[in-house]
C-alpha cells in the first residue's frame, strides 16, 4: 500500500505545471470533449507507466542491493533538482494531426509520446526499482496522472492559474530529496 500512496503522490505533485498538463489544457480547448480525452490520457498513461515500470523492475534484478541503492538516491536527488525547472509545451507536442484520428486516438497518441523521457516517466522507473509491487507502482502512478489531469481538462486554464505551481514543486522535490536520501541511507 505504501507503494501506491507514495507513487500517487509524488506524480500527482510532479505533474503540476508538466507538460503533459499543459498538453491536457491544449486538448481540452481543441476539442472540448472532456471524456474522450480523459479515456486517452488514462490508457496512454497505462501503457507507458507499464512499460516504464517494467524496466525499474528488471533494473531490481539486474543491479544488486549496494549499487541499486546509490542509483536510486542519486536518481531521486537528481529528480528533486529537475522537478523545479519549468517545463513547457513543445511545438511538436501541441501540433496533433487528427484529421485521420478521433480525439481518443489522437489524445493517446499524443500523451504517450509527450510522456516518454518525462519526469514522471522516469519516476515511475525509479519507484518501480524502489519497490517490489509493480502493479501497486503502475496504478499508484497512473491515479497520479488522472489527479493532476483530469482536473486541467475539466477546468481548463481556470484552474491552472490559481495553483502555486512554485510550492507544489517545492513540495514533491522535499518528497524526491527525503526517498533519495532514505535510499542512500538503505532504509524503507
Amino acid at each position: 500500500m505504501e507503494a501506491f500512496l507514495v507513487s500517487t503522490g509524488i506524480v500527482a505533485l510532479a505533474e503540476m505545471g508538466d507538460k503533459t498538463q499543459l498538453l491536457s489544457l491544449v486538448l481540452a480547448a481543441k476539442f472540448r470533449r472532456p471524456v474522450p480525452i480523459i479515456l486517452g490520457i488514462l490508457v496512454a498513461t497505462l501503457f507507458n507507466h507499464a512499460g516504464a515500470g517494467a524496466i525499474g523492475a528488471w533494473l531490481t534484478a539486474v543491479l544488486g542491493t549496494d549499487v541499486l541503492r546509490w542509483v536510486l538516491g542519486l536518481g531521486f536527488l537528481a529528480m528533486a533538482v529537475w522537478i523545479m525547472i519549468p517545463d513547457k509545451l513543445d511545438d511538436d507536442d501541441a501540433n496533433v494531426d487528427t484529421s485521420h484520428y478521433g480525439i481518443f486516438t489522437t489524445t493517446v497518441i499524443a500523451f504517450f509520446l509527450a510522456e516518454m523521457g518525462d519526469k514522471t516517466q522516469i519516476a515511475t522507473i525509479a519507484l518501480a526499482a524502489q519497490y517490489a509491487s509493480l502493479v501497486w507502482v503502475v496504478a499508484g502512478t497512473t491515479l497520479g496522472m488522472m489527479i493532476a489531469n483530469v482536473p486541467a481538462v475539466l477546468l481548463g486554464d481556470k484552474m491552472a492559474h490559481k495553483l502555486p505551481l512554485k510550492v507544489v514543486h517545492g513540495v514533491a522535490a522535499v518528497i524526491f530529496a527525503a526517498l533519495g536520501v532514505l535510499a542512500l541511507l538503505g532504509v524503507g
